[in-house]
């Protein structure tokens, strides 16, 4: 197992996400199957991964309950424990005290030796950074009292939400948990956050490094690319060799749903193989084939906007489509348009197609946004 430095501790370069345990429903995420889940747990730990990431909402509330059984066998010195406050529901904002001592007793410990602000987000952001709810200072307290080791964020927001929390506190974060692959690095513009990240020297935790299982497999030809370049490598772990090159990232989180992807994805962090300049070059070029056809190509340079009667921000709204339209569905995209007001929205769009008659591009506009509304609808 690769370990990476993380101020006096040596963390797996590989954690383990409890987001997508095995189960046993049919039709959802609950029950967890708790004997494969302590298998898994038990090779985790005996292969050398030493840190466990869950969260208040993940299997609607039981993950940390069942890892932290899991985990009552072990020394509490032998793992790293993350868990989040869950201000992604808004409505949890002034509980900050109420649901921390819950997660103590959910995952049967005395303290978290990391702790996050999850998921940082448009609609949020303001709520985290409001006085009046007492959440950093209560953290901090927490962290001074020894309940809480290392403080950090998630973040699903753009980079002007990022730049804006870290402004208010990124003197506090020790950590930040993005969303990153080879996939997102331009399309999620997740490069910017990794700079951004690596200008305030934050050492950067990535979730959704196989986008959700999109680069567990790919079209014969792209991998026959990358057979040609490495020969004994599968596809999945081009996932991670890519994330090993990216300056700044220390833990790498994988949702593991069975012993086998767990098997695998331990046999390729025995080894820190980070891309070359040419097996970079490849792998970024077979991202945007991926996205070639999915999505509409958009430039933002932003004549729509001035000619929108509505003052819709256009090229942000077709990202979103874009996003959303790619990945099938997922939270991203309506929670970003949650946080517009309703005449911002794309349902506010009059189809006037002012906005077409200006476009470089030659975009339906207008039909992306009725098409887009449809979808939110669903």
């Amino acid at each position: 197992m690769i370990y990476k430095k993380f101020q006096d501790l040596e963390l797996s370069n590989l954690g383990l996400g409890t987001m997508r345990l095995p189960n046993k429903g049919k039709n959802g995420d609950i029950p967890i199957d708790e004997e494969e889940t302590e298998k898994m747990v038990d090779y985790a730990i005996k292969n050398g991964i030493n840190y466990f990431d869950t969260a208040w909402g993940y299997h609607s509330g039981e993950s940390e309950k069942v890892i932290g059984k899991i985990l009552k066998k072990y020394p509490r010195d032998k793992f790293y424990l993350a868990t989040k406050f869950p201000g992604y529901d808004i409505s949890n904002m002034d509980k900050v005290e109420e649901i921390f001592e819950k997660q103590l007793l959910k995952c049967q410990v005395d303290y978290f030796d990391f702790y996050l602000f999850h998921n940082v987000y448009e609609k949020n952001v303001d709520y985290y950074l409001d006085p009046k709810y007492g959440i950093l200072d209560y953290l901090l307290k927490q962290k001074e009292n020894g309940r809480i080791k290392h403080l950090g964020f998630s973040i699903h927001g753009s980079q002007e939400v990022l730049k804006k929390f870290l402004n208010a506190y990124g003197k506090y974060m020790e950590f930040c948990q993005i969303q990153l692959n080879y996939l997102d690095f331009e399309f999620q513009d997740a490069k910017s956050k990794v700079e951004l990240l690596n200008e305030y020297s934050i050492p950067i935790w990535v979730m959704e490094p196989l986008r959700g299982g999109k680069l567990a497999k790919l079209q014969k030809e792209d991998e026959d690319k990358l057979k040609e370049l490495r020969p004994s490598e599968e596809v999945p772990a081009w996932a991670f060799r890519f994330l090993q090159t990216i300056p700044g990232v220390t833990m790498i989180l994988s949702g593991m749903s069975n012993i086998k992807q767990l098997q695998d994805n331990i046999n390729t962090f025995k080894e820190d193989k980070p891309l070359n300049e040419e097996e970079m070059k490849t792998i970024l070029e077979i991202s945007q084939k991926m996205l070639k056809g999915n999505i509409l190509p958009c430039t933002a340079c932003r004549y729509c906007t001035a000619h929108c009667p509505k003052g819709i921000d256009i090229p942000k709204i077709l990202a979103l489509y874009n996003e959303h339209k790619f990945t099938g569905g997922g939270f991203i995209a309506p929670m970003a348009i949650s946080a517009l007001p309703d005449d911002k929205k794309p349902s506010a769009c009059i189809g006037c197609r002012s906005c077409e008659a200006v476009c470089p591009q030659q975009l339906k506009i207008s039909e992306a946004m009725k098409d887009f509304t449809d979808l939110l609808n669903k």
